[in-house]
């Protein structure tokens, strides 16, 4: 039984403290319009309408800011199921009649004599005036790989007009479940399904360029935004927790996996600009493991933390010999690279040595500036299946990272099985 305990206000509360944009979801599949319509307003209105008075009243007098609406989810699915076709003509009203009312989202006063004469004859047009802090729709999009959902919702979209209707997003959700999916182990495991969950995590690229292919077919200004708000490592539950819990423990290779994401998202900033891991505490990839008073961070926490320089930054262009990592039928590059000029003018690297057994060397050389040090942190430990716990909560742990340049040459020797972030300093 679900108390609803954790309801509307201490989710939205909650979203404030950490200082993070909400995501709802509005339940398209087995919901009305009216009720997704009635909880967005009484999220979002103003004195003196009821359902600001009514928020009031339970404690709550300031409008809540909710930047990203989902319309549905896994509507292909566990949300429906419904085919692509299906899913448009049952998501058109929910686009249409779920408004945000907040006055800080609202969205510019638009001159429709202005554009009467193109709305009345169904001319396509790319979007209307926009307010960037205005609530943004998601529309629920395709499962992994499969492109029919992606080619019908885009097909719609060309053609809408957007006085009726919008989306700013397509959700997508992809993830990486090793060789034997739901019962891939999550503790203990070797060498085979370390390359194994790494070559599948490897999958992400290709997807995204997949449906970033078909996107670009309909919306070649790439006005609407990929959202891969599914994505991670879901394996074993930890014995003596309810299946269902999806309650799994979180190695330094799950790290690695959630590094090489971040990598692949970034090169596809274009057309990617959301993601969220599943999920935060306790369930499947998370970031933070609990236990009544305890708590303990997981090795994809620390990757997380050491990324923050990635976030807001600008992508600059990399070169290297990546080489190569072998296992059995398995070929992966040994080395992965990621390189950005963050918000505080830095240039950052993200370096990640695949290879379990044996070091890497990487040469940094950014036209234009002369590196003479590198700074920041590596994650690595013992095993590549090494895991935090309760009783060992530093097994996998950022460690310090230098590097200083001989003869005007700076290289980094990264560990076997490591993920290392540094900034680059004259």
């Amino acid at each position: 039984m679900e108390p609803n305990s954790f309801g509307t206000h201490e989710f939205m509360d909650f979203a404030e403290q950490i200082g993070s944009e909400a995501y709802i979801s509005v339940n398209v599949g087995s919901g009305t319009v009216q009720e997704a319509a009635d909880w967005v307003e009484y999220m979002t209105a103003v004195a003196p309408a009821s359902a600001a008075s009514e928020r009031a009243a339970n404690g709550r007098k300031a409008p809540y800011k909710v930047k990203y609406l989902g319309l549905g989810n896994e509507m292909w699915g566990c949300g429906g199921p419904f085919t692509g076709e299906e899913y448009v003509t049952k998501m058109k009203p929910f686009a249409h009649f779920v408004h945000n009312y907040n006055p800080a989202q609202a969205a510019p006063k638009v001159d429709f004599a202005a554009i009467a004469k193109d709305l009345m004859s169904g001319k396509p047009m790319d979007s209307l005036p926009s307010n960037p802090e205005g609530m943004k729709r998601i529309a629920a999009g395709p499962n992994s790989a499969d492109p029919s959902y992606t080619e019908v919702i885009m097909k719609a979209w060309k053609t809408r007009s957007p006085i009726y209707w919008d989306i700013d997003g397509i959700s997508l959700h992809q993830y990486t479940w090793g060789s034997v999916p739901f019962n891939e182990p999550a503790e203990g495991f070797g060498e085979k399904e370390y390359a194994t969950v790494l070559m599948q995590t490897q999958w992400m690229d290709r997807t995204i360029t997949k449906h970033s292919e078909i996107m670009d077919k309909y919306d070649p200004k790439k006005h609407v935004a990929l959202v891969v708000d599914e994505w991670g490592v879901w394996l074993k539950p930890k014995a003596g927790t309810e299946q269902m819990f999806l309650i799994q423990q979180n190695s330094l290779r799950d790290g690695m996996a959630a590094a090489m994401n971040l990598n692949i998202f970034a090169r596809h900033a274009d057309r990617v600009r959301m993601t969220n891991i599943a999920q935060m505490v306790n369930v499947l990839q998370a970031m933070i493991m609990t236990e009544g008073p305890k708590m303990v961070l997981t090795p994809t926490y620390h990757i997380y933390k050491m990324y923050v320089p990635f976030q807001d930054a600008t992508l600059l262009p990399v070169t290297f010999n990546a080489g190569e990592y072998k296992f059995d039928k398995i070929t992966l590059p040994k080395v992965d690279a990621l390189a950005a000029r963050g918000k505080d003018g830095k240039v950052w690297l993200a370096l990640i040595n695949l290879d379990p057994k044996a070091e890497s060397v990487v040469t940094a050389n950014v036209p234009g500036f002369a590196a003479s040090r590198a700074e920041g942190e590596v994650l690595s430990a013992p095993s590549f299946a090494s895991v935090n716990s309760f009783d060992a909560p530093t097994t996998v742990a950022p460690k310090p990272f230098k590097a200083t340049a001989s003869n005007g040459i700076l290289s980094l020797t990264l560990p076997p099985h490591s993920v290392t972030v540094v900034r680059l300093e004259p």
